[in-house]
């Protein structure tokens, strides 16, 4: 995939504090029809908070650009720091994304502060999203959903040990005791996002599941990371000197994945 994406972000009605990529090239099993999932932070200007209107917090937009098909979603800066708060890995994984496609200072400033927020409790969004992925691959027959299922489990027992959000299931294979046969996963993947998991042993996979489920609330209970985050303060203050700086320059890197 090589799209520029730097249009994008010139085409939002409020300044991104960063977008970047995520879903299945986030993760490392991306097909050659994936979509391309664009996720980020907007600031709304103050005198969209003070009024009676309801501010536009999150935003959404699907369509199409040069053949690829795009999903953007963002949140207003003062909701995503409160999503970070309430243990939610997927917003930390698009914060951490390596595949920047814009950035500021600001970017920089909310990724210093990330760690802060990582709690042992991180563990229930990994167990409860794989959970969701698994029920999805026993009602579709899914490839995509399965794999969905063995990455969030690998990202959530990985956090537990390191402190560190891996999302890449590349990645991760090379760092926690996996099965053997997902890399031929990945690479059938790689050929359709909606293909059938055919061949695959239901009852060895499903076995697989529970033994990692297993050992990710193992990893929990031993855990060193906080019981709760510890820059609540930190990211208040950011948040809004952010706002009231909004006025100011942003520096900015967009750039092409």
């Amino acid at each position: 995939m090589r799209v520029d994406l730097s249009s994008v972000v010139a085409e939002q009605p409020d300044p991104l504090l960063f977008a970047t990529v995520s879903g299945a090239h986030l993760y490392g099993f991306p097909s050659r029809d994936s979509d391309v999932d664009l996720r980020g932070v907007h600031l709304l200007p103050v005198t969209e908070l003070v009024g009676l209107r309801e501010p536009e917090e999150t935003r959404t937009r699907m369509w199409d650009r040069d053949g690829v098909e795009m999903d953007l979603v963002t949140h207003d800066l003062r909701k995503f720091v409160r999503l970070m708060l309430r243990r939610n890995g997927y917003v930390l994984e698009q914060l951490l994304s390596p595949l920047v496609v814009y950035t500021t200072d600001a970017h920089a400033e909310l990724i210093a502060l990330a760690p802060g927020v990582l709690t042992a409790h991180h563990a229930h969004h990994y167990r409860g999203f794989a959970a969701t992925q698994w029920r999805l691959f026993e009602k579709s027959g899914e490839l995509k959903p399965l794999l969905y299922t063995f990455r969030a489990l690998l990202t959530g027992i990985h956090l537990m040990r390191s402190g560190e959000v891996q999302a890449h299931l590349p990645t991760l294979l090379m760092e926690v005791a996996a099965p053997a046969y997902l890399p031929d996963l990945i690479a059938v993947k790689a050929e359709a996002e909606h293909g059938a998991a055919d061949g695959v042993d239901a009852e060895r996979v499903r076995a697989d599941v529970e033994a990692l489920h297993a050992v990710l609330e193992e990893a929990r209970a031993a855990s060193a990371l906080a019981e709760a985050p510890v820059a609540y303060d930190a990211l208040h203050d950011f948040v809004v000197r952010t706002r009231v700086g909004a006025g100011a320059v942003l520096a900015q890197e967009p750039g092409l994945i």
